[in-house]
């Protein structure tokens, strides 16, 4: 019975230690992954003039939008492989232009999937 309560009190101990560790690394996921996508709408931008517009949204780094201006400056294979999803299973989002001050806004809702919020569920995006 004593070794069975060391073993649930390790354990309690190393989930405690563990946790944050994991949440600390999503988090950096995230922000990883949104500098490769700011990246990608930057170098889509200087090929092709203007930043993607809000109804095409991430997916013109995929394809060429429908109403594109000259779409022979289109990189050939698009400008970003396939689009990540957040590490919390949720997919980025696109705003243009930004509400924090840039021309865009390349975000994550974070762990809660919903805008806003704080700590863990606090959005994530290039504007930090």
């Amino acid at each position: 019975m004593v070794v069975i309560v060391i073993i649930g009190l390790l354990a309690t101990v190393v989930m405690i230690n563990v946790m944050p560790s994991q949440d600390r690394a999503m988090a950096e996921k995230a922000r990883a992954d949104i500098a490769v996508l700011e990246q990608a709408i930057e170098t889509y931008r200087l090929e092709n003039l203007s930043y993607p517009g809000n109804q095409d949204g991430l997916q013109a780094l995929l394809r060429p939008p429908a109403g594109l201006a000259r779409p022979e400056r289109y990189r050939p294979g698009g400008y970003i492989r396939r689009l990540p999803e957040d590490p919390w299973g949720h997919p980025y989002q696109y705003r243009q232009p930004g509400r924090h001050g840039g021309a865009f806004d390349v975000y994550s809702f974070g762990a809660d999937g919903r805008e806003g919020g704080e700590g863990d569920a606090a959005d994530i995006g290039n504007w930090h």
